[in-house]
């Protein structure tokens, strides 16, 4: 993490000296030049990235290493001592953000079984056996798409408290997709909807995207989706045939071993000997 950031912690460096290191008796510095937007705005940049790692760094012996290393002053560490600790430091944040995860999973996959429960319970909501909940909210009358059809369909996705995370609504146009190209909730839910059906997905974090963050969805997430099938696409037409190149050079015939053994002969046939497709 530390590695993959030096260029980050360079250019903060940089700009902690081109303010003087003296940016602190200052409530908002006057950023009335290019040099001093772009110190403050790479300053900013770094600290979001400690916020966001949740690095807790003692500033005064940061400010003396940049000072030292800007300045050509030897420095307080050896390279290998400060490899070393950098190594552990990666270390340590690898275990600490995956405690972090494993908990999160487990509360969330609480709050998600909780709510299933008492979910199925709600005046028209079946279950199908893999424990995918849903609502029907308008029942099409078109056909069911079949396996791996591309389908386009509108949906908007949201949290058990009701903040949304996703809308193709809100992108202005249809997802187009493969049936089997999406989480399994999504799938399975496509498989029975008939086009023009609108349902409410209850999908467990099993059918959904797992133990797992991704992106702007925690770890064990049950999600919520309303979601209107459309269309199904008609299967793109297979390529047309094209006549084969003409034969351009002489062709070997080789008999087969029970033709050899009647007498027959290797044959060389001459390319104008061949019909040619028109």
């Amino acid at each position: 993490m530390i590695m993959n950031t030096r260029w980050m912690a360079m250019t903060a460096m940089a700009a902690w000296t081109t303010l003087g290191f003296a940016a602190e008796s200052a409530d908002k510095p006057a950023l009335n030049d290019q040099k001093s937007k772009v110190s403050y705005s790479l300053g900013a940049s770094y600290g979001k990235f400690l916020k966001q790692q949740d690095v807790d760094l003692d500033f005064e012996v940061f400010r003396r290493a940049v000072k030292d290393v800007l300045e050509g002053k030897p420095t307080a560490m050896s390279e290998a001592d400060m490899r070393q600790t950098q190594m552990d430091f990666q270390r340590e944040a690898r275990a600490k953000s995956e405690e972090k995860r494993r908990v999160e999973s487990a509360k969330n996959k609480q709050i998600s079984d909780q709510f299933l429960l008492e979910n199925k319970a709600k005046e028209g909501v079946k279950t199908f056996p893999s424990g995918l909940q849903y609502k029907v909210l308008k029942a099409g009358t078109g056909p069911k798409p079949k396996t791996n059809d591309v389908v386009k369909a509108h949906y908007t996705g949201t949290f058990i408290d009701g903040s949304k995370f996703d809308s193709s609504h809100d992108r202005g146009a249809p997802f187009e997709t493969s049936t089997h190209a999406v989480i399994k909730g999504w799938t399975e839910a496509l498989m029975n909807m008939n086009v023009g059906s609108k349902w409410m997905l209850y999908v467990p974090p099993d059918l959904g995207y797992g133990e797992f963050p991704r992106g702007n969805i925690p770890a064990s997430s049950l999600l919520i989706f309303e979601m209107e099938l459309l269309e199904i696409k008609p299967p793109t037409p297979p390529a047309p045939i094209t006549s084969s190149a003409p034969v351009t050079s002489d062709i070997i015939k080789v008999p087969s071993a029970e033709e050899l053994k009647k007498g027959a002969k290797i044959e060389v046939i001459k390319a104008d000997q061949v019909p040619q497709k028109k």
